[in-house]
């Protein structure tokens, strides 16, 4: 049982830093927050996302690319331009590599205000951050691992961050519902979302790219924006007025 709660709060953990810090703020940047903020959540990012750890400069750019790109040839990510989704999150891992080693030309408008720290970057994408919490999760499944197939759940540890963009960019540009009929696919993938909290929410994200409330209807609950208002509630970031 405690390896299944394990891999829940590393799922939720870190769906939310990559929701809240690499995607709303980086991405879109929805709020603001101090400098120190801003690391403190860096180093949360790290413990949470552990070994498949993102750089929110990287998928910052990345993203807004996607955004203006959707579903054309330089979308980084599309189902619409892509065999199967192992091939479409290599092509992702490749973009995603040349924009944090500046080995390709980036359009000004896609890197403005997007939060960089370079030292930390370096340590938490290298391959001792990586190889270290890969050996953290092993250990942890061998002393409390109680059941052979408590042991499958141990690869979802190594690959939390890719699982998480594979069921929102492949997924969702194939299933789902759409509020906004759009020149791309994006679709809703859950009318209550549970399990992506509120990232599920696609079509109407591609919609309001700036919005920081995915949902729309009344049954569509953002869990992400609910802590988001919480945090703004209490100072420690500041939503924007559209």
């Amino acid at each position: 049982m405690l390896i299944v709660i394990f891999v829940i709060v590393l799922w939720y953990g870190g769906l939310f830093f990559q929701s809240f810090f690499l995607h709303r703020y980086a991405a879109h940047q929805v709020f603001t927050m101090s400098k120190t903020m801003e690391r403190i959540t860096f180093i949360l990012t790290w413990i949470f996302q552990g070994s498949s750890y993102l750089s929110a400069y990287g998928y910052g750019i990345m993203h807004r690319m996607h955004h203006a790109y959707t579903d054309t040839e330089k979308d980084p990510h599309s189902p619409s331009y892509d065999a199967n989704l192992f091939s479409m999150m290599w092509k992702t891992k490749t973009i995603y590599q040349d924009i944090n080693q500046q080995r390709i030309a980036i359009d000004a408008r896609f890197t403005k205000n997007v939060p960089q720290w370079k030292a930390f970057d370096t340590f938490a994408s290298s391959r001792f951050s990586r190889l270290l919490w890969i050996s953290l999760y092993i250990l942890f499944f061998a002393f409390f691992a109680t059941a052979w197939w408590q042991w499958l759940l141990l690869p979802i540890t190594f690959l939390m961050a890719p699982i998480h963009g594979v069921i929102i960019n492949w997924f969702g540009h194939i299933y789902g519902y759409v509020n906004y009929k759009m020149k791309n696919t994006s679709k809703n993938l859950f009318r209550f979302d549970f399990l992506m909290m509120g990232e599920g929410y696609h079509n109407n994200h591609h919609k309001f790219a700036s919005r920081a409330n995915f949902g729309v209807k009344w049954y569509e609950i953002d869990f992400t924006y609910l802590i988001i208002k919480l945090l703004n509630a209490v100072g420690f970031i500041k939503l924007k007025t559209n």
